[in-house]
C-alpha cells in the first residue's frame, strides 16, 4: 500500500519514526509529512489558508512542514508531494499520549485522520497512553501486527481511532469501543506584570473519566487496545447505524 504518515508531535517523534520504519519493513511505500515541531492540541487548524507552508526534505520520502497535521494531509492530497500520489490510506501517529473519547475534539492527531476521511480515504489515528515509561517498541510492534485489521475497520463517513495502553506487555486484545467522556479539570493562573498587561497561564488538572461498559476508557483500563469508528461530521448522525456502512450520496 501507499501510505501517508503524519502526526502532531513533530517530525522527530519516536512514535512516528519507528512506525514509518515498521510499515516500510512490511513492504508498504510510506511517505512521511509531519509538522517540524510539536503541534499537539491544534485540532483541525489549517494555517496555509493565511500563507504558504514551507516543506523541508529530511530524508528519502520524508519531509517536515511548518504547518499543522491537517495542513500536512491537505498538502499531500492536493499535490504538494507529487511523489506520494495516489495514496491508499493515511496513518496519523503514534501519538505521545491518549486520544480517548473527548480528547479527539482537541487532538491534531485525530484531526489529520479526520481530514483524510473527509476525502474518502481510509484513515487511522494511533495513540499510546503514558505508562511508567513510553513503550514505543511495544506499540509499534502491536500496530504492525494488527495493521490490516485496524484499516479494515474503516468505513466511509468515519475515521478509525486506536488507543494502546501504556504497558510493557502486548495488549490483551483489540476491542471495539465507543468514545468515553473525559473531564479535564483545568484552570488558569492570572498575573499582572510590570508592563501593565495581564498574563494567563494554563494549569492542567487531573483528567477523570468513568470506565463505563463498552467505552474506550474501559478497554485500555483492562489492558486492551481500543478501536473506535468516529463520525467525521454531524450531518451523518441521523444516517448512521452501528455496524452498518454509511452510504455517502
Amino acid at each position: 500500500m501507499r501510505l501517508l504518515l503524519t502526526n502532531d508531535d513533530g517530525i522527530n517523534s519516536p512514535g512516528l519514526l519507528l512506525l514509518a520504519a515498521a510499515l516500510r519493513a512490511m513492504g508498504h511505500k510510506v511517505f512521511v509529512l509531519a509538522p517540524q515541531s510539536d503541534r499537539s492540541g491544534v485540532s483541525h487548524s489549517i494555517t496555509f489558508l493565511n500563507g504558504p507552508n514551507r516543506i523541508t526534505r529530511i530524508d528519502e520520502d520524508t519531509w517536515s512542514c511548518d504547518g499543522t497535521p491537517v495542513d500536512c494531509v491537505v498538502i499531500a492530497l492536493m499535490g504538494g508531494l507529487p511523489e506520494s500520489a495516489p495514496l491508499d490510506a493515511i496513518v496519523s501517529g503514534i501519538n505521545r499520549g491518549a486520544n480517548l473519547g473527548t480528547d479527539i475534539v482537541y487532538s491534531g492527531t485525530a484531526a489529520a485522520a479526520r481530514q483524510g476521511a473527509l476525502c474518502n480515504i481510509p484513515s487511522l489515528a494511533l495513540s499510546l497512553l503514558q505508562g511508567d515509561e513510553w513503550y514505543w517498541d511495544m506499540a509499534t510492534a502491536f500496530t504492525a501486527e494488527r495493521f490490516a485489521e485496524m484499516l479494515a475497520f474503516w468505513k466511509p463517513g468515519c475515521f478509525v481511532n486506536v488507543n494502546i495502553p501504556g504497558q510493557k506487555e502486548t495488549p490483551r486484545g483489540l476491542v471495539h469501543a465507543y468514545p468515553s467522556l473525559r473531564y479535564y479539570n483545568d484552570s488558569i493562573e492570572t498575573y499582572y506584570a510590570p508592563d501593565g498587561h495581564r498574563y494567563c497561564f494554563a494549569k492542567a488538572g487531573k483528567i477523570s473519566a468513568k470506565p463505563e461498559k463498552g467505552s474506550d476508557w474501559e478497554a485500555v483500563a483492562e489492558s486492551n487496545a481500543s478501536i473506535s469508528d468516529i463520525l467525521i461530521h454531524p450531518a451523518l448522525l441521523g444516517r448512521y447505524d452501528v455496524g452498518k456502512q454509511v452510504r455517502m450520496e
